[in-house]
C-alpha cells in the first residue's frame, strides 16, 4: 500500500493518494484529500506532475488507510485508455464526470461534441442542472486530472438525475 503526494504543474495545491495503478499515460489513486480521509478515485495526467514522493507523513497515511483496510481494488469496468475514452467510461457508468483543467478548475459534464482533440460539453452545475451546449471548446490534452465517486461527485449526479427524472428524461445510472 503506496500513498503519494503528487506536485502538479500549474496547481498551487498539493494532491494526495493512495497510489492503486498506472500506465505510461495515468496515475489511478483513492484520493486523500485531507489527513486519512479517503473520498473517490482520481486519475492524473502523468505528465503534468512535476514531482511525486511518498516519505514520511505519507507512510503516516499508509499505515492509517491498512489498519482502517482500505482496499486498493480498481474501481469496476474500469481501462485506461486516452483522455475520451476514460470521460466516456465515467459518463456511462455514472451519468456525468468530473475533470479539472491545467489550472485546477473544476468541471462536470456529459459529453456533446467530439473531435479528435477537442470536446465540448453539456455542463452540469453544482445544484444538478444542465447547460445544454456549454460553449467552450476544451483540449484533451488540457485534462490533468479525472475524478469520480466523490462525495461531492456522488452528490452532483444525485441533483442531476432529480433534475432530470422532473423533466421527465432520467435515465437511471
Amino acid at each position: 500500500m503506496k500513498v503519494e503526494t503528487y506536485k502538479i504543474t500549474g496547481w498551487e495545491e498539493k494532491e494526495t493518494g493512495l497510489l492503486i495503478s498506472e500506465n505510461e499515460d495515468w496515475i489511478l489513486v483513492k484520493h486523500i484529500p485531507v489527513d486519512y480521509v479517503v473520498d473517490g478515485f482520481k486519475l492524473y495526467r502523468k505528465k503534468t506532475v512535476k514531482k511525486r514522493k511518498s516519505k514520511t507523513k505519507e507512510g503516516k497515511i499508509s499505515r492509517v488507510l491498512k489498519l482502517k483496510n482500505i482496499k486498493t481494488d480498481v474501481p469496476d469496468g474500469f481501462k485506461f485508455g486516452n483522455t475520451l475514452e476514460i470521460l466516456q467510461w465515467s459518463e456511462k457508468k455514472h451519468g456525468v464526470f468530473e475533470f479539472q483543467d491545467n489550472e485546477a478548475e473544476i468541471f462536470y459534464g456529459k459529453l456533446n461534441q467530439t473531435k479528435e482533440n477537442i470536446f465540448n460539453i453539456d455542463l452540469v452545475n453544482s445544484d444538478g442542472s444542465i447547460e445544454k451546449n456549454y460553449d467552450y471548446d476544451f483540449l484533451t490534452d488540457d485534462i490533468t486530472a479525472i475524478t469520480f465517486e466523490t462525495d461531492y461527485f456522488e452528490s452532483v449526479r444525485l441533483l442531476m438525475n432529480d433534475e432530470l427524472k422532473k423533466e421527465g428524461k432520467l435515465n437511471i445510472v
